[in-house]
């Protein structure tokens, strides 16, 4: 129920198919918390739609004519940065999911159990919080250990003695200190330095020290 004071998250619904519109706008206006404001035929109208109406949550179907939904959460996470959006598909597909979440999607829905996931999935993301189905989780897992085995997982980037030295610089310490820590020249420090900073695509000791802590090479 919906306190004095409180208001509804407003929701804007995009499918190409006036039947499943209907279907779902019926499960969430049911909802005290939740209310459907517009509905669109395809990304495009949803974002001309956004641009004139208070939203606070753009469901999209994965696929629509003229633009998709996952070309529309595009555009809307780089010109409505404050609108969240949900994918809804019938697809249960690795591909479609990892593009649902590059483009910035708060989570991704399928169709066939809707009526169980969508409310959950409404109000995770105005929490702030991804919402996925349980067998998607599984993919992530998959993928996030089938990248790290391969190499390719972000803490694979640096070689042992790159995360000592980085380890060393958040701490504090000069190049002078880390050569005689780590019995190697100053002049290795150095390259071994401008190495992890082209690696990480970073500038300075500030973003290097962020960075550390990020993935616990030091407490913060």
């Amino acid at each position: 129920m919906v306190q004095a004071g409180e208001t509804r998250t407003r929701i804007l619904l995009a499918d190409d198919h006036a039947l499943v519109r209907r279907g779902l706008r019926l499960i969430l206006d049911a909802e005290p918390d939740l209310t459907v404001v517009a509905e669109a035929a395809d990304g495009a109208e949803a974002l001309e739609l956004i641009a004139g109406t208070e939203v606070d949550l753009a469901i999209l179907d994965i696929a629509m004519p003229r633009m998709t939904g996952l070309q529309a959460a595009r555009e809307i996470s780089r010109r409505f940065p404050a609108v969240r959006t949900l994918i809804l598909s019938m697809y249960d597909n690795e591909q479609y999911l990892f593009e649902a979440l590059k483009a910035g999607a708060s989570g991704y829905v399928l169709k066939s159990v809707a009526d169980r996931d969508l409310l959950h999935a409404c109000r995770a993301a105005m929490r702030g919080e991804p919402f996925l189905y349980p067998g998607a989780l599984n993919v992530l897992i998959r993928e996030y250990l089938s990248r790290d085995r391969d190499g390719d997982g972000p803490d694979s980037l640096l070689t042992p003695r790159e995360e000592e030295i980085i380890k060393l610089v958040a701490e504090g310490h000069s190049s002078k200190e880390i050569a005689e820590l780590l019995t190697i020249s100053v002049k290795t420090v150095d390259r071994h330095r401008a190495n992890i900073l082209a690696k990480l695509g970073m500038r300075d000791r500030l973003e290097l020290t962020k960075y550390a802590i990020r993935v616990g090479l030091v407490e913060p």
